[in-house]
């Protein structure tokens, strides 16, 4: 207390004073509470993001082995096809008496390559699948991006707010947060389409 009679309270008196007279709470009270909560929704759309990504990689790594094997698989193909050509080169320079063995050949390559060629065009088609799959799931991936900066703009803004006191700049943050909230929802509806 003064001597002239004025009585002013110490600012932590004040807060207690406005709490227990229960006064809504401060812009500063908001903003932590704001905060809390960005960061929070930024932590699941992170670990969303995060968790996106691995299934992106699962499924590319899934269509390169899968390409591979068709590889393999046509690589098997282009070997009997030789076979085959060279057995039926064989036929028109052996004997009538090899002609049976060579035409069994023959016939045997001839199947094989079909079951090789069937075996090879579905590696392929799987290969396919897990590309498309992959680029499925990272068009999302860009968008939670873009929604978890907009989180952390929203964080950075509502902390500028905290140490300015400028309510425009907590209108800035909840805008921005929005905007953060609407793409991720968007993110998610693509995953779900």
């Amino acid at each position: 207390m003064s001597h002239s009679g004025v009585h002013a309270h110490a600012p932590h008196e004040e807060a207690v004073h406005h709490a227990a007279a229960g006064i809504h709470p401060s812009l500063n009270q908001w903003v932590a509470i704001f905060t809390a909560l960005m960061a929070a929704l930024g932590a699941l759309v992170s670990y969303q993001g995060s968790q996106l990504v691995e299934e992106v990689l699962l499924h590319k790594n899934e269509a390169v082995l899968q390409k591979a094997h068709a590889t393999d698989a046509w690589n098997y193909y282009q070997a009997v096809s030789t076979k085959q050509h060279l057995m039926e080169l064989a036929a028109d320079l052996a004997p009538p008496q090899r002609q049976p063995e060579i035409a069994a050949k023959i016939s045997k390559y001839e199947k094989q390559k079909v079951e090789i060629r069937q075996h090879a065009e579905a590696l392929e088609t799987a290969s396919q699948r897990a590309d498309h799959e992959s680029a499925h799931l990272s068009r999302p991936h860009a968008r939670i991006a873009g929604s978890l900066i907009a989180l952390q703009i929203a964080i950075s803004l509502a902390s500028i707010t905290a140490l300015t006191g400028r309510r425009w700049l907590f209108a800035a943050a909840i805008l921005s947060a929005a905007v953060g909230v609407g793409v991720w929802l968007s993110a998610l509806g693509s995953l779900a389409a």
